[in-house]
């Protein structure tokens, strides 16, 4: 069966969606257009609103409707201390954990040569310039622990190298309430690598 074209569309529309195949994407249509067409045009003006609205930050690269977003703009936050994450959805996490009053620098991916990111792509180019200006004093790497994540942590070490920044990379490891048994090596021995010693 073959679809009219303003179905055909919708359905193609889902599927930009990571995670979203056909199939998926034609039982979103259908929902939408046999039970719920309200909701599907308040989603398509919730859609329209933030691809038209959301931009980036001009000073951590985060979603932004300003020029600045909340956490820069919040004069309470340290924003000399910087912790540098790959997404919003790190913004996020952090800011969940209720444990950091620094500002952020998102990079929205990492390093990767192979499909041509370099570092004007993610960034980095802005986040040298706060560095020359004087702007920083920690940098806190919350990079991933992927290939890229490394290449991406030890590019920003090396933009630093020279300066009187305090770098730190985040702690990774044995998660709180985990058995050791169910840790695969590659992290225990990341964790082992990464151990602090305990204040008496």
């Amino acid at each position: 069966m073959r679809h009219s074209p303003l179905v055909q569309n919708l359905i193609t529309a889902f599927t930009c969606l990571p995670g979203v195949g056909q199939r998926s994407a034609q039982r979103m249509a259908y929902s939408l257009l046999e039970r719920n067409r309200e909701g599907g045009l308040q989603l398509s003006e919730a859609l329209e609103a933030a691809m038209q609205g959301v931009s980036q930050c001009q000073r951590c690269r985060n979603f932004a409707e300003d020029v600045l977003c909340p956490v820069c703009a919040d004069d309470r936050r340290d924003q000399a201390l910087v912790c540098v994450v790959a997404s919003p959805a790190d913004v996020l996490a952090i800011e969940h954990s209720g444990e950091y009053r620094g500002r952020y620098f998102v990079l929205m991916g990492h390093l990767s040569p192979i499909d041509g990111i370099g570092p004007r792509q993610i960034g980095l180019d802005l986040l040298e310039q706060q560095i020359q200006a004087g702007e920083i004093s920690e940098i806190i790497l919350a990079t991933g622990t992927t290939v890229e994540g490394e290449a991406t942590a030890h590019y920003i070490l090396e933009m630093i190298a020279g300066t009187s920044i305090t770098i730190s990379r985040i702690a990774q490891g044995v998660p709180m309430g985990g058995d050791l048994e169910f840790v695969d090596g590659a992290t225990l021995a990341h964790a082992l690598r990464g151990r602090r010693p305990l204040e008496r």
